[in-house]
């Protein structure tokens, strides 16, 4: 059986493979435009061990991790980007090694004002690793904020390799998806370009978003440099008469 894994904002979306599309969130409309004015039970976690650079064909998304908090999912994501971890091809049913998941795949569902979606080598929402894992919750994260990196789902303890990132405040998901990274201001920035893209009925950008590689950097390592970033400028040289 093949499991649907779709965000859930009011109600819970699941869905199977050739059997219909994702039910759709609440409208990007209603979404929040600031954070809940709900008190916090505790205060936010602070970002945590390695980041992860998301080089994506709409720019750079950099994301630290919230190791402590999420280790189970830190590790997972790690292992399936770097390739130190297996899993199965969901389209060619091939068990793989030693190959890093995440480079050439998309981001198949983009929502204004929500999130963005990736992380599926099938593309269409319905691809997992081969396995599953479990939620891990803390009442220090929760989605008060712009630029969560979290695990998409299909139900409880349903995690696999679909993440999605924030652009918005979504205090709906709390309690309903693992938060597991933090993505600073400039990535929020990419992840609103990217959400904005055109799209088919099904949210699914209609120019491919391709997900070019992933690199985890160590904690106090610096970023790798970025290869859409302009080239820097040739010092000038003075003239002489």
């Amino acid at each position: 059986m093949v499991r649907a894994f779709v965000l859930s904002v009011s109600l819970a979306a699941t869905a199977f493979a050739q059997q219909q599309t994702p039910t759709p969130p609440k409208p990007a409309d209603d979404l929040p435009d600031t954070p809940s004015t709900t008190a916090q039970i505790a205060r936010d976690a602070i970002p945590n061990g390695p980041t992860a650079v998301i080089d994506t064909s709409m720019g750079r998304l950099t994301c630290r991790f919230f190791q402590k908090e999420a280790p189970v999912t830190v590790a997972n994501f790690i292992g399936l980007a770097e390739g130190t971890k297996d899993w199965l091809d969901p389209v060619s049913q091939k068990r793989m090694h030693n190959t890093r998941f995440y480079d050439g795949t998309t981001f198949h569902r983009v929502i204004p004002r929500f999130m963005i979606q990736g992380g599926d080598r099938a593309g269409n929402g319905t691809g997992d690793p081969g396995y599953f894992f479990a939620d891990e919750f803390t009442p220090t994260l929760t989605f008060n904020q712009p630029g969560r990196l979290a695990m998409a789902n299909s139900g409880p303890s349903t995690n696999g390799s679909q993440f999605f990132i924030t652009e918005a405040p979504v205090m709906e998901l709390n309690g309903k998806h693992t938060i597991f990274g933090q993505c600073d201001e400039h990535s929020v920035a990419t992840v609103q370009a990217i959400a904005r893209v055109p799209t088919n009925p099904n949210d699914k950008p209609l120019t491919p978003v391709t997900i070019n590689k992933v690199t985890i950097v160590p904690e106090g390592q610096p970023l790798p440099p970025d290869p859409m970033a302009p080239p820097a400028a040739a010092p000038s040289t003075p003239q002489t008469n």
